[in-house]
């Protein structure tokens, strides 16, 4: 299906995860050492995680793209 001058624009802002690397330290010591429950050797890395997570700043809920509000719309026209 074509549809002359219909434009969809790429997100501008890619999702961050501010404490991505912190996450991946913890999840690969569980992994590696089997210490789920942060008792031994992923003490530390569970704790890097706590603290970034309690530090960063909340951004809130983020916007839903419209593309399918749109689409919907597009669609009544056609039929």
């Amino acid at each position: 299906m074509h549809i002359e001058k219909l434009k969809v624009r790429p997100r501008k802002n890619p999702a961050f995860n501010m404490c991505a690397t912190q996450l991946n330290q913890m999840l690969s010591c569980m992994v590696t050492t089997g210490d789920v429950f942060h008792n031994g050797h992923c003490k530390t890395a569970a704790a890097d995680l706590f603290h970034c997570m309690a530090t960063t700043p909340f951004r809130g809920k983020q916007h839903r793209s419209p593309i399918n509000y749109h689409l919907a719309r597009l669609n009544k026209k056609i039929k």
